[in-house]
């Protein structure tokens, strides 16, 4: 292995997650535009080549490597880019390899995660109403979604719901959607809508419901018990003693999770974005394209955790939706 990736503020880089696509079958209304214009197929990285950039991080101590998109199960023969991504789990070099999906894709291809080396999968689902769902995914089918769950834990994944709190929309479910991951054995995690994508016809401010007013509705219920462990990611997570189960809550509005930061982000078009909530990029395809040697290669990854930032500026601070990103959600890779 070569020398670790270690950002400006001494931390290192071991999580990479790649959005394989920017296509997929659901338009959820804080992810997408309903009428989304997709990239040009011919913009988008192959797969040997989105093989070669994550197999070059891995070399570089990239541990973790979570599979995004879009939705990536809709990527044309992505289950290719599975079988040889598990090459570095059976090496030992990396930990992990999973993806978070709609669920949508799950039915057909869970035994064929699993066989790859896949564990665990985060599943996006933010209500069990079945015409709520249609509204926020607009295309939304939710008993495929259920059956998809249901094929992953029969296959034997560990499955995560990962659940964006919208206020007035799925506050009535909280404790419906807790019991009901707690009767599957499945952890949850509850997310902050991000000021990601101008979409138009969406207002992020009335969408938004602070985690801090949901744990407390939880605690009125349940006994929390936080925990100290992380998985690698931004969430803080609590117990739930009269289930056992374990509840998750990412807050990059109401509390900034950037100083423990070890992730970048790979876009299907080789954009390598240091913060999801920065425009700072940079392009990897060019290198990659550039010669079959992938020291060019490394170099130019060096150069972009150089320019890693210390933070995001997600606020919704004094009613204004500060520090909004530009691009949607879709495009960085969830």
């Amino acid at each position: 292995m070569t020398a670790p990736l270690i950002d400006p503020f001494q931390r290192a880089i071991s999580y990479l997650r790649v959005s394989v696509t920017d296509r997929c079958d659901f338009r959820c209304v804080y992810c997408m535009a309903e009428n989304m214009t997709f990239l040009p197929k011919k913009e988008l990285l192959t797969l040997e080549e989105l093989d070669r950039l994550c197999s070059t991080f891995v070399t570089m101590g990239v541990e973790k490597l979570r599979i995004t998109g879009g939705e990536p199960l809709v990527r044309r023969d992505i289950m290719k880019f599975f079988q040889s991504m598990s090459r570095h789990l059976d090496s030992g070099a990396l930990k992990e390899l999973t993806l978070t999906t709609n669920g949508s894709q799950l039915e057909r291809f869970a035994g064929d995660l699993y066989a790859a080396g896949v564990r665990r999968v985060n599943v996006s689902l933010d209500t069990l109403d079945e015409q709520k769902f249609a509204d926020v995914t607009r295309w939304g089918r939710l008993p495929q979604v259920l059956r998809g769950i249901d094929a992953a834990q029969a296959a034997g994944l560990r499955v995560k719901l990962n659940a964006v709190a919208l206020k007035g929309f799925n506050e009535p479910e909280l404790f419906d959607i807790v019991e009901w991951c707690a009767s599957r054995d499945m952890d949850l995690t509850w997310i902050e809508v991000m000021p990601m994508g101008d979409l138009g016809n969406e207002d992020r401010l009335d969408q938004y419901w602070s985690l801090k007013d949901l744990r407390r509705q939880l605690a009125e219920r349940y006994t929390l018990t936080d925990l100290t462990e992380r998985t690698g990611g931004p969430a803080r997570y609590v117990r739930i003693e009269e289930t056992g189960q374990k509840i998750g809550f990412i807050t990059p509005l109401t509390h900034n999770f950037c100083e423990s930061c070890n992730r970048v982000r790979l876009t299907c078009t080789g954009e390598l974005f240091m913060c999801l909530g920065q425009e700072d990029r940079a392009d990897l395809r060019a290198p990659l394209r550039m010669s079959d040697n992938d020291v060019l290669l490394e170099n130019a990854i060096r150069e972009a955790i150089k320019l890693k930032p210390k933070g995001h500026d997600f606020d919704y601070s004094r009613q204004t939706v500060a520090g909004q990103m530009t691009r949607h959600m879709s495009h960085t890779g969830g």
